[in-house]
């Protein structure tokens, strides 16, 4: 992409800079590829399994090697052993058996997906940049002080330091949710699901000013304004009132119709053609 990506900076002790700093086109450059990233997650989760699980066929079961009882004359059905999968206590079929679930990813997807997973993090305002973390011994105080003034205690952080530093690794052992990693070492399962990405300023290299921030917003105020309450209440209460009226007036109209007038009509008319009918059925008698 041709405009930098820019993030918030902070000082060691997690006070904010005035100005934002511009990322490095490698590995920054605003590209996400999907497909990469959904492929080293699968494959990182797979390489996880132990694929130790294990069941025991028939073989396998202690007992069962004679018949429980005759082939004929009992009245039930035969059976040839007890340790059968269709006994409680027999075999398993089709079970589990120890089996390797490790997958490989060619270099150039992993180079890939590790880029599309920076990216995808500095694309959604989740990754900041702090200064070198320099602990001349572990203390967990100065990591919860940078974690307190980022805004950050609670999350799941992901620290990224510049080479090894032990003190950071240590000072961050006993934080619930933090976690230290080398650089070079991020992976983009744990890019994608840490809440924050916290890295060195010096592991990205010399970086460039970026524009200058603004102040954080005030909280907004969780109450509504007084001038505003009222109106939904006459409104609700104006329909209140308006719906009986609506109700009252629908009966009316049932009257005017003629709907019902017509039906003892009908009737008397069905009436009338079947007395005709039946005077003309009946025989005539001749006089004479």
């Amino acid at each position: 992409m041709s405009t930098a990506l820019e993030v918030a900076a902070y000082t060691a002790d997690g006070t904010r800079r005035r100005h934002a700093v511009q990322l490095p086109a490698d590995p920054f450059d605003g590209r996400v590829h999907r497909t990469a990233l959904h492929d080293a997650v699968k494959v990182f989760l797979a390489n996880q399994r132990q694929g130790t699980a294990k069941t025991k066929v028939r073989k396998f079961v202690t007992g069962g090697n004679q018949k429980p009882w005759r082939q004929k004359g009992t009245g039930r059905a035969r059976q040839g052993s007890i340790r059968s999968p269709l006994w409680p206590g027999g075999g398993t079929t089709f079970g589990p058996v120890p089996r390797d679930y490790r997958l490989g990813l060619p270099r150039k997807v992993r180079r890939l997906a590790r880029r599309s997973a920076f990216n995808a993090r500095a694309l959604e305002q989740a990754v900041c940049v702090v200064e070198p973390l320099l602990f001349e011994a572990p203390q967990t105080r100065r990591i919860a002080a940078l974690l307190e003034g980022m805004a950050l205690t609670g999350r799941r952080v992901l620290i990224l330091t510049h080479g090894d530093n032990r003190n950071a690794v240590l000072s961050a052992r006993n934080i619930p949710d933090v976690a230290v990693q080398r650089f070079q070492d991020a992976h983009p399962y744990d890019l994608l699901r840490a809440d924050a990405v916290v890295i060195e300023e010096p592991a990205l290299g010399q970086l460039a000013e970026g524009a200058e921030l603004a102040d954080e917003p005030a909280p907004r105020p969780k109450a509504a304004p007084a001038d505003a309450t009222p109106a939904p209440k006459a409104g609700r209460a104006a329909a209140r009132k308006a719906a009986p009226a609506k109700r009252e007036k629908a009966p009316a109209k049932k009257p005017a119709g003629k709907a019902p007038a017509k039906k003892p009509a009908a009737k008397a008319a069905k009436a009338a053609k079947a007395a005709v009918a039946d005077k003309a059925k009946k025989p005539t008698r001749k006089k004479g």
